[in-house]
């Protein structure tokens, strides 16, 4: 009897109020693929689910070892995440 990570997702606002997914839409479902073992269904589900966890754990360690060009680099990942995230979403709406 485990648990079922699903029960415990929060619902997409967007979704919820006006009926259209947001940027974020299948993020949560994908980490769970991806705790689940399932790394290609995970980046079908949402293919900016590797790029992001990558930069939640740079976030992180330069918190600790304060890395010199961290902004700069910080920057280049979030430009490249809200890449992936924009042409994922296009390719969603209009499949």
């Amino acid at each position: 009897m485990g648990i079922n990570l699903e029960d415990y997702m929060l619902p997409c606002l967007s979704k919820t109020f006006f009926g259209l997914e947001c940027l974020g839409c299948g993020f949560q479902r994908s980490f769970v693929l991806l705790l689940h073992g399932n790394f290609i269904d995970a980046f079908k589900m949402y293919p900016a689910v590797y790029t992001l966890i990558f930069l939640f754990l740079f976030i992180l360690l330069n918190f600790k070892l304060k890395f010199k060009q961290s902004k700069k680099i910080i920057s280049s990942l979030a430009y490249v995440n809200l890449s992936i995230m924009i042409i994922n979403y296009l390719i969603k709406i209009n499949i």
